[in-house]
């Protein structure tokens, strides 16, 4: 059976007086409901216990200084090989990273004896609970790291943010982190096997002998300019060597570093067919002094850049310098017991709104000849 359409002036809905008026009947209610709710929210929130926050901030080393940025560029080519070496991200996410590993939580944790204040069986439940309380990161304008640590009791809270920051040099002592100590590593390992080679040149040079031929051919201007070729293309092959790790063979970067590497490979050629040879047709006096003069270039190469290294790996080592020691807390930071006793009023008002609209609504319906019966059938159904 279709219904039947009633007159739109017989449709009772709750318009603004209609909600005036529910204010005014029920204004007790929603004035001391609300307030009683924020009272008794307000005396929960002292049964939790305060917990405060202590903070530390610090600056950490720095690389890449004014002594190791000179050695960088008098590299020239040969400075690819160094960076493919260290090839890590920005000191402050080295550090983080640090200060987040399972050795720096279990040295906090066994010192502070966390298992018993987190009341944590297993050691992975204190570590657990120590990475929740807290809080490590970098800042994005002035690059410092904060340590901030949430604790029942200030005192500890500051003594464990301070201890993150002895137990980061204590651990950054024993590993290769900066820039200068893997380039003093590089550097000394480059340094003791062109040593030996300059050794065996120089040998194979005072065997060699004299000829008035090589004094026609200039030893000296040739060793120069094979030494400067030989420097080039090791720094070239070291280029090429790097960009494959991150490009494809096609890549246009690495076609113009082969072909350059190609035109470096025909230079010495010709150098080395111009050198003059023995009649047994081994190398000459001047094939020999060439091949001495170029380790002897790169052993004074490396000789600076390595004491560059060492000079510059004294100066960062881990040299953590802190900007804010953590202190006790004066005043806790959980919880907001202000925003907990207004939050649940608020709550409490827009739910008692709700139930009074909803038990209005109801009235007004059940006062309605069309709702009788049904009303009927709902209280024999119910009873």
């Amino acid at each position: 059976m279709r219904a039947i359409p009633l007159p739109e002036d017989e449709i009772e809905q709750l318009g603004l007086v209609d909600w005036a008026l529910m204010a005014a009947e029920n204004k007790w209610l929603l004035l001391l409901g609300p307030l009683l709710t924020a009272l008794v929210a307000l005396g929960i929130s002292y049964l939790i216990p305060p917990t405060f926050t202590a903070t530390t901030t610090f600056l950490p080393p720095q690389q890449q200084n004014s002594l190791s940025a000179t050695a960088m560029a008098s590299l020239g080519a040969l400075s690819g090989l160094v960076g493919n070496a260290s090839g890590m991200r920005g000191p402050g996410d080295e550090y983080v990273a640090l200060m987040q590993s399972v050795t720096v939580a279990d040295r906090i944790v066994d010192r502070f004896e966390l298992m018993k204040v987190y009341k944590a069986d297993h050691r992975f439940e204190a570590r657990r609970d120590l990475n929740k309380n807290v809080q490590i990161g970098v800042g994005k304008k002035d690059a410092l790291i904060s340590v901030s640590v949430d604790d029942h009791d200030p005192g500890r809270a500051a003594a464990i943010a301070n201890q993150y920051i002895v137990e980061l040099r204590s651990v950054a002592a024993g590993l290769t982190l900066t820039e200068a100590q893997k380039r003093r590593a590089f550097f000394e390992t480059q340094l003791e096997q062109t040593r030996d080679r300059l050794t065996a040149a120089q040998i194979a040079l005072q065997s060699s002998g004299f000829n008035p031929g090589a004094l026609k051919a200039e030893p000296r201007a040739a060793a120069e300019r094979y030494a400067q070729l030989q420097a080039e293309l090791t720094g070239a092959e070291v280029r090429l060597q790097t960009l494959r790790r991150g490009l494809a063979d096609t890549a246009p970067e690495v076609l113009s570093q082969q072909a350059q590497i190609g035109a470096l490979r025909s230079q010495l050629s010709q150098v080395e067919r111009s050198t003059p040879t023995t009649p047994d047709g081994g190398p000459g006096y001047v094939g020999k002094y060439r091949d001495f003069k170029y380790q002897e270039t790169l052993f004074d190469l490396f000789a600076r850049q390595y004491e560059m290294a060492r000079v510059d790996e004294s100066r960062e080592g881990a040299l953590i310098q802190v900007v804010d020691v953590a202190t006790p807390p004066e005043w806790k930071s959980r919880p907001k017991r202000a925003f907990i006793a207004i939050g649940a009023g608020l709550v409490a008002l827009l739910l008692l709104i709700g139930w009074v609209a909803l038990r209005t609504s109801w009235r007004r319906s059940a006062q309605e000849p069309r709702n009788a019966a049904k009303l009927l059938r709902y209280r024999t159904a119910r009873g």
